[in-house]
C-alpha cells in the first residue's frame, strides 16, 4: 500500500478532485499555502495499492496543468528601498508535486 500526497495549485484542486472521484479513487484535502508564492494550494492525501500508484499519477498528471504567470518579487529585507523598483517577473506556477510513500498499516474504523 502507497501514500500518495499530491500538492496542487488551488486552480487545479477542484478539477483533480473531480477527476479522482471519477475513477474511483478516495482523497483527503488539506488546505495548504506555499513557501515561494505565498499562494494558496491544496494537498491531496490518496492511499491506494501498489497496483494502483500509476493510475493515480496519470490522473494527477492530466488535471494538474502548469502555466505562466506574473509576480512581483517582496521589497529587499536590506540595504535602502529608495532605488529599488519591482518589476513583475515571468515564473511557471501550477502543476503537482507529488510524493509516493509506502504505508506499513492501514486501518479503516
Amino acid at each position: 500500500m502507497k501514500l500518495i500526497v499530491a500538492i496542487v495549485q488551488d486552480k487545479d484542486s477542484n478539477r483533480l478532485s473531480s477527476a479522482l472521484v471519477k475513477e474511483n479513487f478516495r482523497a483527503t484535502k488539506l488546505a495548504s499555502t506555499g513557501g515561494f508564492l505565498r499562494a494558496g494550494n491544496t494537498t491531496f492525501m490518496i492511499g491506494v495499492d501498489d497496483n494502483q500508484v500509476e493510475a493515480v499519477m496519470n490522473v494527477i498528471r492530466n488535471s494538474c496543468k502548469v502555466r505562466e504567470q506574473l509576480v512581483t518579487p517582496v521589497t529587499p529585507m536590506s540595504g535602502t528601498t529608495d532605488s529599488y523598483l519591482p518589476l513583475p517577473v515571468e515564473v511557471q506556477v501550477g502543476g503537482a508535486t507529488v510524493f509516493v510513500l509506502p504505508v506499513d498499516r492501514f486501518e479503516h474504523f
